[in-house]
Formats: structure tokens, C-alpha cells, sequence
């Protein structure tokens, strides 16, 4: 298991997982200001119809290298 990191690393295509480690999507955009530090949250991308569904950063609860963990296993 990776250590936790920053969300300046989060790409597009990491794994969005819920707590349990199901697979709930891919990142598809990382929505912040990096010059004031201010993490708004993620798009993710839930199927292949499906389109984004913005995640706050509140529900997000660890970030390790290719993955986001998030505090549930609802992305809507």
C-alpha cells in the first residue's frame, strides 16, 4: 500500500475507490487553486454513459498514489 499525498498530484484516470476499496469511478478533473492551496474537489467519472459528478474535497478521505479514497461509496 502507497503512503498518502498531496492532491496537487492527482491525475485524470486515477481510481476513485469508497472506504471499502469498491471502484466507484475515474478522476476526471482536479478542481482547485494550487497557488492558494485551496483543494474544491473532484469530477469523477462513474461509467461509460454516465457523465461527471462533482465530489467536494470534504468527502474525500485519504489520497494515495493512483487513488482516491472517498469518505463513502456514493459519488452523487
Amino acid at each position: 500500500m502507497s503512503e498518502p499525498t498531496s492532491w496537487f498530484v492527482v491525475e485524470p484516470g486515477w481510481r476513485v475507490l469508497g472506504p471499502g476499496g469498491k471502484v466507484l469511478g475515474t478522476v476526471d478533473e482536479v478542481l482547485g487553486d494550487e497557488e492558494a492551496d485551496i483543494f474544491n474537489g473532484l469530477r469523477v467519472h462513474s461509467g461509460l454513459l454516465a457523465s461527471s459528478t462533482y465530489v467536494p474535497a470534504e468527502r474525500v478521505a485519504e489520497i494515495r498514489e493512483g487513488e482516491v479514497i472517498l469518505d463513502s461509496d456514493l459519488v452523487s
